[in-house]
């Protein structure tokens, strides 16, 4: 059959790339104490962006798991099937280190290797990094309880891959999950009603239902439960020492809108055996330690897919000639990619910042815990919050090409919305911001501290400290204003390192636009003037 037409003026297939050929990520790693990780962080950056990985990412999304509730005898099985790519994708995490390795290693640097890592890695496929990150968050929460931080720990931090139901201390290594959500109180933990009654063995008998327990195929669980003194926190198994299931069955998967590789499930107790972490009635307060770690990973998987949009639109529109022109050459399109690189690069070097204050203060640094505790919070909330939006313009600088599915570009902006949801949504998240200002106002000092670091390096952030302080100090509607304060707060933050750290171009268009108020509410409007072309430059992939 003669052909009909010749295919031309398309971009060449986005693969061979290395994805940590990333400016803004590799200064951040050496600035953060981590420049010892950079060999390994390139190699899987090389890894994350050839084609048989990116194969594995389709192949993960097109064939997600499934839930087998029993087999074919009738037995109870609860078991979740995965596709074979998800185990590739899993077993490559596990090996280089991105779920609880970082606590085992003394070097200084280490949780910041990790999170560069993590950042690279997961622009192959988001999903599979849901219990990478609940593995690598579980560990101090669970060292409330040193006698199972000493059985479990050694076997989490493992860098070995062993998936499947058999008994926890059998394995070669450890997943852990997070079973905290009800029908009836979402965010309102207190409102559960699962029951924990003790055993009298030091043990407890857990029954009731969560309505979303995240990666229900994981060995080890923390749950909320309410305990004679209130709601406590527990370490679940999901098999017992004998290789009996643990009382732990899975009602069904949720049917989710992105993030479809992973399995998210609802589940019932059945008098599951279960200890207790932390204190009675203090379970809150001991889950938080996991939350607040999940968090760092909220922000760093926003910044990978900010990156990975803005990379796939640059490699577009350099690409693509329209009316004459490569796409990437007119003004109206090299406004767009710039304006996504600026957000790009903002995120990024705010997530490596905030991985080098969770290094130093898991070390011991004290000021760098009382920073941490509230630049993530609000840069969780604002940097999430941005990331849908950045994925609907990334996609639409591809066109009807980058509506349909084998563009990937879907699978990016139906992930796009989850940072914004998972540990806690914009409200509590921007209500936590004012919590923390007024439970732990050595955070704020901590803050300014850092944003004050910058003081002289450019009159828009100078300007934009001030009125943030002022914005702090008048209570009146101060909760009604809980999203503008988190948000300018985190713009300050990232405002501050650019100024500090980030290329001029860079930081002059983020001032302008962010802080200056020179700007529209749409991606590619920032004010006449700017360098555009360096910003450019540097989200556009080298391809071997």
């Amino acid at each position: 059959m003669p052909a009909t037409h010749e295919v031309f003026n398309q971009p060449p297939p986005l693969t061979g790339f290395d994805v940590a050929e990333d400016s803004a990520l590799l200064d951040a790693l050496r600035r953060e104490g981590g420049e010892w990780a950079l060999p390994a962080v390139r190699e899987l950056g090389r890894l994350a962006g050839s084609a048989q990985v990116q194969e594995w990412g389709r192949l993960a999304n097109e064939y997600p798991p499934r839930l087998r509730t029993h087999d074919r005898f009738g037995h109870r099985v609860d078991e979740v099937e995965f596709h074979p790519a998800w185990h590739e994708l899993m077993g490559a995490a596990v090996r280089h280190g991105l779920h609880a390795a970082p606590w085992h290693s003394g070097r200084p640097g280490a949780h910041v290797a990790r999170a560069a890592g993590f950042y690279v890695w997961a622009s192959a496929e988001a999903g599979h990094t849901c219990p990478i990150s609940m593995t690598y968050a579980i560990v101090p929460a669970l060292r409330r309880e040193p006698s199972l931080a000493g059985t479990y720990e050694p076997l989490l931090g493992a860098l070995d891959y062993d998936p499947g139901l058999r008994p926890p201390l059998t394995k070669s290594g450890l997943l852990a999950g997070m079973s905290m959500t009800e029908k009836q109180g979402g965010s309102d933990v207190r409102a559960n009603t699962t029951r924990a009654v003790p055993a009298g063995d030091g043990s407890y008998r857990l029954t009731g239902h969560k309505w979303f327990t995240s990666a229900p195929m994981c060995d080890l669980f923390l749950v909320l439960a309410q305990a004679p003194a209130g709601l406590s926190c527990f370490l679940l198994p999901r098999v017992l020492k004998d290789g009996t299931t643990n009382g732990m069955r899975l009602q069904r998967l949720k049917d989710k809108l992105g993030n479809r590789s992973n399995a998210s499930a609802e589940v019932e107790y059945d008098e599951a055996v279960a200890w207790l972490v932390g204190e009675e009635g203090r379970g809150v307060r001991t889950i938080i330690e996991m939350v607040n770690m999940t968090r760092l990973d909220c922000v760093l998987g926003a910044a990978t897919g900010m990156r990975a949009g803005v990379v796939t639109a640059a490699h577009h529109a350099a690409h693509r000639a329209v009316f004459g022109r490569v796409l990437a050459e007119q003004p109206a399109m090299a406004g767009v990619l710039a304006d996504l690189a600026i957000e790009s690069e903002a995120a990024t070097v705010v997530a490596l910042r905030l991985a080098g204050a969770t290094d130093r203060a898991v070390r011991g640094d004290q000021a760098e815990a009382l920073f941490r505790r509230l630049a993530l919070a609000a840069t969780k909330y604002w940097v999430c919050k941005r990331a849908p939006a950045h994925a609907a313009e990334a996609l639409e600088c591809l066109g009807g090409n980058g509506y349909v599915e084998e563009s990937s570009m879907p699978r990016l902006y139906r992930e796009a919305p989850l940072g914004s949801i998972w540990e806690g949504s914009g409200n509590v998240a921007a209500l936590d911001v004012l919590r923390v200002v007024v439970r732990e106002p050595s955070s704020l000092d901590a803050f300014f501290a850092e944003a004050d670091l910058a003081a002289g390096g450019d009159r828009r952030l100078d300007a934009a400290v001030k009125e943030l302080r002022d914005s702090l100090a008048d209570q009146d509607a101060i909760e009604l204003r809980a999203r503008r304060i988190a948000e300018r707060m985190a713009l300050v933050l990232q405002a501050s390192l650019l100024v500090r750290h980030g290329h001029p171009a860079v930081s002059d268009a983020f001032c302008a636009s962010r802080l200056g108020g020179d700007w529209g509410h749409a991606f590619g409007t920032l004010p006449p003037g700017l360098d555009l072309g360096p910003i450019i430059e540097r989200a556009t992939p080298k391809i071997a």
